[in-house]
Order: structure tokens, then sequence, then C-alpha cells
């Protein structure tokens, strides 16, 4: 009976154990998967933030052209403006010579 029972505590042992090192290696395998995933979740921010960086700077860009473009048309409409009135006095005196 003494060696049924020390063949069962064995038993036992070597079962509990062989428990054991199943559930540390799905601890371990679960750890990697966590950390796998961590690290995806940081380049995924670190993407995001150079693209909001890239559009932010591009939005600059485009504002700044629209700037100069509104700057340049409104030159380009006071030029227009000033030959009317050049040629209005220019009609005008003109008209003033056939009097």
């Amino acid at each position: 009976m003494k060696h049924v029972t020390l063949t069962l505590i064995a038993l036992v042992t070597i079962l509990s154990s062989s428990c054991n090192k199943e559930k540390m290696a799905i601890n371990a395998e679960n750890e990697n998967t966590h950390e796998t995933i961590d690290a995806q979740k940081k380049s995924v921010t670190a993407t995001a933030k150079e693209a909001i960086e890239r559009t932010e700077t591009n939005a600059e860009i485009s504002k700044a052209r629209i700037e100069a473009d509104e700057i340049s048309i409104k030159a380009q409409l006071d030029a227009d403006k000033k030959k009317a009135d050049a040629r209005a006095e220019a009609e005008k005196a003109k008209v003033d010579a056939q009097d």
C-alpha cells in the first residue's frame, strides 16, 4: 500500500508539474502576443503622427499659395482698374480736343 501511495503522489506531482509547464507556456505566448500588439500600436501611432504632420505642412503650403494667388489677382485687378482710368482719361481728353 505504501508503494501505491508513493506512486500516486509521484504521478500527481508529474501531472501537476506538466500542467504548470503548459500554463507557463500559454502565459509566455500570451505575453508575446501582447508585446507584438503593443509594438504594432506604437507603429500605428508613429505613422499617424507623421501623416498628421505632413497634412499640416501641406495645408500650410496650400494656404500660402492661396494667399499669394489672392495678392496676385488683386494686384492684377488694381492694374486693370488703373488702365481703365487711364483709358477713360484719354478718351475724355480726345473729346475735349475735338471741341
